[in-house]
């Protein structure tokens, strides 16, 4: 079978699906789509534009369809999603937030996240390993979260958290300190921080998806040695990423984390707990 076709449905077809809002960025359908053509697998995934606010009534509505049987779930619908889950893993249980569900033999649903995993890994491929660095993480909301807990795991030496919404950020920064006292902290805002000393700066936000986005941080004020990260994945060089090359510092795009995550979707969606 060519793995490039998407297999076509019928009435025997697993169907999966991408939720989020926008979602005409998502890569995973296509992704997906090859790994089941090239494993004659009988099932597709489609992404589902689920309107800010709208999760939930969608969500119960797909849980009765029985040959839907796992969901991704991208912004801003990951806090909403864990929140809709019947089973959820420690690491949803801890930060709140799920980027994948799937349906249990029983009926139920079982939300994880891999948000988190597939951000470090994809660093550690590309040869940046986060253990021991100072790190700058704008974005508090669903992927952030994950990250933050990620990078803990990896051993950073000190994280910084910056948000527009003071709430999330300690609510978050709350839950990190639960698990590793004194390494994340809140960043500042009033222009006093010191930008130049972080070896990584991770742009965990929407900013840069739409034309005409704000820049979530200004590379302008980081240091020589700092790797400039986006979990974006469309546009694939952000204008975050674009103005960090012309400075010469070095950056880490958003494919990398979604590359890293397919096995870990395909593993989620194959084994039931």
């Amino acid at each position: 079978m060519n793995p490039n076709l998407m297999p076509m449905p019928d009435g025997s077809t697993s169907i999966y699906a991408v939720l989020g809002d926008p979602v005409a960025q998502v890569r995973a359908p296509a992704l997906m789509n090859a790994w089941f053509a090239a494993h004659g697998v009988p099932a597709v995934m489609v992404a589902l534009h689920t309107p800010a606010g709208r999760f939930s009534p969608i969500f119960q509505a797909l849980r009765d369809i029985q040959n839907v049987k796992g969901l991704l779930v991208t912004v801003p619908h990951k806090f909403e999603a864990a929140a809709c889950a019947d089973h959820r893993s420690a690491a949803v249980d801890l930060i709140g937030t799920a980027n994948a569900l799937r349906r249990e033999s029983d009926g139920s649903w079982t939300a994880d996240n891999f948000d988190g995993a597939g951000f470090v890994d994809g660093l550690i491929k590309q040869g940046h390993n986060p253990e021991g660095m100072n790190v700058m993480l704008t974005g508090a909301g669903g992927a952030g979260c994950a990250i933050a807990l990620a990078l803990l795991h990896a051993r950073v030496a000190t994280l910084v958290i910056l948000d527009e919404d003071a709430a999330k950020s300690g609510a978050l920064l709350a839950k990190l300190d639960s698990r590793a006292p004194g390494i994340a902290v809140a960043g500042r805002t009033d222009g006093s921080m010191e930008w130049d000393r972080f070896d990584l700066a991770i742009n965990a936000t929407p900013a840069g998806m739409r034309p005409g986005d704000p820049l979530p941080f200004r590379p302008e004020a980081l240091g020589r040695q700092t790797v400039v990260a986006d979990i974006i994945m469309k546009p694939h060089e952000t204008d975050l990423l674009r103005r960090a090359k012309l400075l010469g510092l070095q950056v880490h795009h958003g494919i990398h984390m979604l590359d890293c995550q397919i096995e870990s979707y395909i593993r989620f969606f194959r084994e039931p707990a």
